[in-house]
């Protein structure tokens, strides 16, 4: 009986801190778009930049204007996704609309400044989507088509079909309205291009790490200063035949934090100068000194 209790204590409040930060994050958009972008006629992609273009033409209210566009994508979606992922997107998709109508009614321009509030208000919307983004949950409009096209194709990429829907709103804007918002389109770009960087950081963090391969005819000595010297990572060997030569070769791999590149490039030119190193960047890695799998969002 007390197990059961606690269980559903920690899902209680596993739930509580869920929308609790839906909340925040619909606070943080609401404010970078009404503050930074909209007096400064830098539009949204997908829905909200609809709306914004609906918006500029009518004078309708944006989050009214949100929030009837996403009606019919929730109904369509109620089949194919979790009650968990509906709910989450529902509120976040209410919230970020209520919030940017009411930050409205203030009629406080943070700026008049177009650069300052593409990249300050990109910032303040990319930080409130990716918290919402971080606990599972979207702000509706177009992660929801996109996530049903993807059932029925599923090589299309979601960030790459994100940016073309986005880029095709803001030719819209600008071939809708005056010439003059060319130049609103152009900084509009820009706190897209913000905004993407700051949800990356929120949901992968800032410290990506470095895949390395090293081949060495001194790989022996190589892995014995990886694994328990000055880097003390550990070591995959990988068997390697050189197609020219047909000579077998050991091939190194670890994966070291961004922070130890330097000491292992010093490490294997003091052992091998003659050394072949390939450095990638690696923004998912999981286990032993690194990520922990469950926590993958």
């Amino acid at each position: 009986m007390s197990e059961t209790k606690s269980w559903k204590d920690s899902r209680a409040l596993r739930l509580a801190k869920k929308y609790l930060l839906i909340v925040l994050g619909a606070v943080i958009y609401a404010l970078g778009f009404q503050f930074f972008c909209y007096p400064n006629r830098i539009i949204s992609g997908g829905v909200m930049g609809i709306a914004m273009v609906i918006n500029a033409i009518s004078g309708l209210p944006v989050g009214v204007l949100t929030i009837v566009m996403n009606v019919p994508l929730f109904l369509i979606a109620w089949r194919h996704f979790g009650l968990d992922f509906l709910i989450g997107s529902l509120i976040g998709m209410l919230l970020t609309s209520v919030f940017v109508d009411l930050a409205a009614v203030t009629n406080y321009v943070a700026t008049n400044d177009p650069m300052l509030g593409a990249v300050i208000g990109g910032v303040l919307k990319g930080a409130g989507m990716g918290i919402i983004f971080s606990v599972g949950a979207t702000t509706g409009g177009m992660d929801i088509v996109i996530k049903l096209l993807r059932q029925r194709w599923n090589y299309l990429n979601f960030g790459t079909v994100m940016l073309v829907v986005d880029v095709a709103v803001i030719v819209l804007y600008a071939a809708i309205l005056s010439a003059h918002n060319y130049e609103s389109a152009m900084y509009s770009l820009i706190a897209m291009y913000v905004s993407t960087k700051v949800i990356d950081l929120l949901l992968y963090g800032l410290d990506n790490s470095c895949v390395c391969y090293i081949i060495s005819e001194n790989s022996e000595a190589l892995i014995q200063e990886i694994t328990s010297g000055r880097v003390h990572r550990g070591v995959t060997v990988l068997e390697g035949e050189g197609a020219y030569s047909h000579r077998k070769k050991h091939v190194i791999l670890c994966v070291v934090k961004r922070n130890q590149i330097p000491e292992l490039r010093r490490l294997v030119r003091s052992i091998d100068e003659q050394a072949f190193v390939i450095m990638t960047d690696a923004k998912n890695v999981f286990g032993n000194g690194f990520g922990n799998i469950a926590e993958v969002r």
